[in-house]
């Protein structure tokens, strides 16, 4: 599963594939536009994988795309509400722009902002993972982070089907497409879902879509 676009200046792109021998996946990315010149990204990993993990995630991606505007923190509270009877999943959520990327952790997906240092890409930032499992255990206190970023920085954000070692062998003057596609490509696991969503602020603005949802 490959798919792309632009929303305002925000260039996107999520790869990803379901376990070896599985129709479907339990990963999910969500992609949609606030209409406050940000973009709100959720990459969802449905507990186990297949139907029943898919299920659990879609059920979070309806609500993302119904309160879309909501702060983080309530939008992982409502997504924790939506698969109370499910099997829940690892959620991150990320409010991204060009200043800044605001973001959400609980469970096991990882996101990172990778910029342009000295000697190469380097990792400015990484998600303070908060333990839980959205839909079963959530933790008490739900405090989204800040981090500046510039433009040309990268926002990766990754299932635990992938293994990402941070900035290592990532080509900043490439596509997200290109990004995404290949971080699944040399690192998904054989034994569990991946997928891989790479954002970031470039270039002249495009005409911003009413909102974009990827699966």
């Amino acid at each position: 599963m490959h798919e792309d676009g632009f929303i305002g200046r925000i260039e996107w792109a999520v790869a990803g594939r379901a376990l070896p021998g599985q129709d479907v996946s339990g990963d999910r990315c969500v992609v949609l536009d606030t209409g406050t010149g940000s973009v709100l990204f959720a990459v969802l990993d449905g507990l186990g994988h297949g139907t029943a993990a898919a299920a659990a995630v879609e059920r979070a991606a309806r609500v993302l795309g119904e309160n879309r505007t909501e702060p983080l923190d309530v939008l992982m509270a409502l997504c924790h509400r939506a698969m109370s009877d499910t099997r829940g999943a690892a959620v991150t959520l990320a409010l991204f722009s060009a200043q800044e990327a605001q973001w959400l952790g609980v469970g096991n997906v990882d996101s990172q902002v990778v910029t342009v240092g000295p000697t190469g890409p380097q990792v400015s930032a990484t998600v303070l993972q908060s333990g839980g499992i959205v839909g079963y255990r959530l933790p008490s206190n739900l405090q989204p982070q800040r981090v500046p970023v510039r433009p040309g920085d990268l926002l990766l954000m990754s299932t635990d089907g992938v293994v990402v070692e941070p900035a290592a062998g990532i080509d900043l003057a490439a596509s997200t497409a290109d990004i995404a596609r290949e971080l699944v490509d040399r690192h998904a696991k054989d034994t569990d879902d991946a997928l891989v969503l790479a954002a970031r602020a470039r270039g002249v603005a495009h005409d911003p879509a009413p909102g974009h949802e990827a699966s």
